[in-house]
């Protein structure tokens, strides 16, 4: 039987509140995460990714105390990403709740935060959160830093590749040119990160109807995360699973 594949949503956090915008700017508020957390595990989410879109040093206390409340209540896995720049923060995140670290920025500055904080916790707790654009680079993608606002400098694909190869045990993969669009997964974009890595793949970045799940899966991602049409309320965990179901796919009930 092939593995479920899991649908995840994503709350992008700014000092302790929820937020949406389109390409990670016009931020509406959408709620308490805390609340939402909950919603969404009782609406049949698979997993929830938290990031925290500041993350600023003076804001840290409140995103510890967010992971804390959530976890507490919180029965499904929960990834905690954004401001992560050293093995004490992994291991801060870990021990308020969370079971799983995304590392983003501070891994392109410091490729051994990966390495370091994968020998310490285990490949299964830290995931590469990479935002990726399409550029002039060897292979047509570059990572950027700092929520898709500066360039790395990085070929995506060989970043990803050797981020792998130092520990990351999972690849939150988000598309710039497509977040917030609603225009759908950047298919092309997933395929090759798929030939390329054999950890899990996480597509974010584009959904804005039904059909547009099942391609992102067929592509290659084993899980799909989306956040604006959950939060709004315009599609449904269930409706989601209910379409990937019919295209033949695997879900967890």
């Amino acid at each position: 039987m092939s593995l479920a594949v899991r649908v995840i949503p994503c709350l992008d956090v700014d000092n302790g509140r929820v937020v949406k915008g389109v390409n990670f700017v016009n931020l509406r508020d959408a709620g308490d995460p805390v609340e939402l957390a909950l919603a969404y595990g009782q609406a049949g989410a698979d997993e929830l990714v938290y990031l925290d879109i500041t993350a600023s040093s003076g804001n840290r206390e409140t995103t510890y105390d967010m992971v804390r409340r959530t976890a507490d209540q919180l029965f499904i896995p929960l990834t905690v990403g954004g401001g992560v720049r050293a093995v004490d923060d992994v291991d801060r995140l870990l021990r308020a709740g969370a079971d799983k670290v995304g590392i983003n920025t501070a891994g392109l500055s410091n490729p051994d935060l990966i390495t370091q904080a994968a020998r310490k916790f285990g490949n299964q707790c830290i995931v590469l959160s990479v935002d990726v654009r399409r550029a002039d680079t060897e292979s047509g993608f570059e990572a950027t830093t700092h929520g898709g606002r500066q360039s790395s400098g990085r070929d995506a694909l060989e970043w990803i590749t050797e981020a792998v190869e130092r520990g990351a045990g999972e690849v939150l993969l988000n598309s710039m040119d497509a977040d917030g669009t609603k225009n759908g997964y950047d298919l092309d974009l997933i395929h090759v990160v798929r030939e390329r890595v054999g950890v899990p793949v996480i597509a974010s970045g584009g959904a804005g109807k039904l059909e547009d799940f099942a391609p992102a899966l067929s592509a290659g991602a084993d899980a799909v995360l989306a956040a604006s049409v959950f939060h709004f309320g315009e599609l449904t965990i269930r409706d989601v699973k209910s379409e990937l179901k019919r295209s033949g796919f695997t879900v967890r009930d």
